[in-house]
């Protein structure tokens, strides 16, 4: 049984995802054993204990330093001992501490086609203001695993997703959450689930596909 921690900043659409997954067996083999939010107001707390999982906040701004906050936040992961880490809209810097021990075992969702409108500066709305300001005709989300850099992990999955005449950031932010993100997130971490995942010279290899 996969053992998931889910790190959430907002509302939490993603770890829905996750939830409705796990709960209709989409995504087999998984336990979600915590979620964690640096945003004491973020729904996804409450996503969370609707469903019976344990929820708690830890934010930086009850910290004297972020070397503290840090500290506090992986010892709260670590608590759990979880086999994957499920970053669904964190937007808190990862501390190198937990990405060097989670090594291939932290997932993120970003909400671009990696490597096209990624990086520092690129979540949230802002993604997808940047691809209608260049005129792409084509978006989409990937799934990725997560090391020091910024969105630079090997990839697992990317789903593409049309730009339609007349779209606002908004509606585009909107069809690429329903059309990609809520369908690649929960995959991914059924493949990795079941073992079909593993990460060879910097790229990802699945099985079985």
């Amino acid at each position: 049984m996969l053992k998931v921690v889910v790190l959430v900043s907002g509302g939490g659409t993603n770890l829905q995802a996750v939830i409705d997954g796990v709960e209709e067996g989409s995504i087999s083999n998984t336990e979600i054993v915590g979620v964690i939010s640096n945003n004491k107001n973020a729904y996804a707390l409450q996503r969370a204990k609707n469903h019976g999982i344990e929820a708690q906040c830890i934010s930086p701004k009850d910290f004297a330093d972020r070397g503290k906050f840090n500290e506090k936040l992986l010892e709260a992961v670590d608590g759990y001992a979880p086999d994957l880490i499920v970053l669904a809209g964190f937007l808190v810097v990862i501390p190198p501490a937990m990405t060097k021990r989670y090594r291939n075992r932290m997932i993120n969702i970003h909400p671009s086609l990696i490597p096209s409108f990624c990086g520092t500066g690129y979540y949230g709305l802002k993604v997808h203001e940047a691809a209608l300001a260049r005129g792409v005709k084509v978006v989409g989300a990937t799934v990725h695993f997560v090391d020091e850099g910024t969105d630079t992990g090997p990839i697992i999955l990317q789903k593409a997703v049309e730009v339609q005449p007349g779209d606002t950031p908004e509606a585009l932010q909107r069809r690429v959450m329903e059309q990609a993100e809520w369908k690649i997130l929960p995959r991914a971490i059924d493949l990795i689930a079941n073992g079909r995942v593993s990460v060879k010279g910097g790229r990802t290899v699945i099985s079985g596909e």
